[in-house]
C-alpha cells in the first residue's frame, strides 16, 4: 500500500512481474457491489492521466460516514459514460444514495439527475463555486496591477508587493501591516475594493448556518449588488448562478461537499507521479482500491 511496484520489488527482493502478478490476482479491477451495504454520498470529479493533456478520467467515489469507497475510474467524462455507470448501480444501492456532489460540468449534473431523479439531491461543490467567483476578483486584480505598474512611480508601486496573497487570505487573518497594504491598493483602485467586499460577502453566505431558502434570498441580494456595482469581473459567475442556482444552494441542505473526492484526487496525483504515470484505468482503479482498503483486505 502507498508504494510502487518497483518499491515493493526492491524491498522484498522479488521480481517486478511477481509483484504485478500478485496485484492482478488479488486486487479486483472493478467494484464488487456485493461488498457494499450503502452508498449515501456519491462524488464525481476528474483528473488528467497526463499532465497538461485533456485526456480526463472520471473518479467516482462514495462516502458513508467516514468510509470512502472507490466505485469506478471511467475512461472519459462524457455524459453517456457517466450515466451508463450510474445506471449500472444495483437498485438496492441506488436507494441508499442521498446526495451526488459534482463540479459544474453539465454532463455530471444531468447524468445524475436522469438516473436518480428527484429522489437524490445534486450539489455543486462549494469549493468549485468559490473557485469561480474568486477567479473574478483575481482577474480584476491582474488588470489593475498592470494598470498601476504603468501609472505609479516605481517606489510607490513596490509598496503594493504581495497584494495577490493578501487578497486571497482570509480577511480575519490579516494583521495590521497587511491591512495597510490593502488599503493603499484600494486607494488606487476603488473597483477592486468593491469586488473584494463582494467576494467576501459571498464567502460569508456560504460560511453561514442558514437554510437553503435563506441562502437563496441572500445570494439573490448579492447578485443585485454585483450587477448594480457595474463590475464585469463577476459576469461569468453570475451566468452560472442563473443556470445552476438550484444545485448551488442545495449545498445548504446538509452541507455536503466533494472535498473527500478532491482529497483522494490529490493522493492519486502523487501515486501517478511515483509510478511514472498510470495510463490504464483498470490499473489505476486497482491502485486506488489498494491504497484505500489494502490493510482491511490483507488483515
Amino acid at each position: 500500500m502507498n508504494s510502487t511496484v518497483s518499491d515493493v520489488s526492491i524491498k522484498e527482493d522479488i521480481g517486478y512481474e511477481t509483484v504485478g502478478g500478485a496485484i492482478q490476482r488479488h486486487i479486483s479491477d472493478a467494484v464488487n457491489w456485493d461488498e457494499i451495504e450503502r452508498l449515501n454520498v456519491l462524488g464525481l470529479d476528474e483528473i488528467a492521466l497526463k499532465k497538461g493533456h485533456k485526456d480526463f478520467v472520471v473518479i467516482v467515489t462514495a462516502r458513508d460516514c467516514d468510509k470512502i469507497t472507490i466505485l469506478a475510474v471511467l475512461n472519459n467524462r462524457k455524459k453517456s459514460t457517466v450515466k451508463a455507470f450510474l445506471s449500472s448501480i444495483p437498485e438496492r444501492l441506488k436507494k441508499t444514495v442521498t446526495t451526488v456532489c459534482s463540479d459544474m460540468y453539465d454532463g455530471y449534473i444531468n447524468a445524475a439527475k436522469e438516473v436518480f431523479g428527484e429522489d437524490v439531491v445534486v450539489v455543486i461543490d462549494r469549493f468549485h463555486v468559490a473557485k469561480l467567483y474568486r477567479e473574478g476578483l483575481d482577474n480584476l486584480r491582474k488588470k489593475e496591477i498592470a494598470r498601476l505598474k504603468t501609472e505609479l512611480a516605481e517606489e510607490e508601486y513596490k509598496k503594493l508587493k504581495g497584494v495577490m496573497w493578501l487578497l486571497r487570505k482570509n480577511v480575519k487573518d490579516l494583521v495590521d501591516e497587511e491591512l495597510e497594504v490593502l488599503e493603499r491598493f484600494f486607494k488606487y483602485s476603488s473597483m477592486l475594493e468593491i469586488a473584494y467586499k463582494l467576494r467576501n460577502d459571498l464567502t460569508d453566505i456560504f460560511d453561514s448556518d442558514i437554510s437553503k431558502s435563506e441562502a437563496q434570498v441572500k445570494i439573490d441580494d448579492w447578485m443585485d449588488k454585483a450587477i448594480k456595482s457595474g463590475l464585469t469581473c463577476f459576469n461569468n459567475f453570475l451566468s452560472t448562478l442563473d443556470t445552476r442556482m438550484c444545485e448551488i444552494v442545495n449545498y445548504f441542505i446538509s452541507r455536503q461537499t466533494s472535498g473527500f473526492v478532491e482529497g483522494l484526487n490529490n493522493k492519486i496525483k502523487v501515486t501517478k507521479r511515483s509510478c511514472y504515470g498510470i495510463l490504464n484505468v483498470k490499473h489505476l482503479f486497482q491502485r486506488i482500491h489498494l491504497d484505500l482498503n489494502g490493510y482491511s483486505l490483507f488483515t
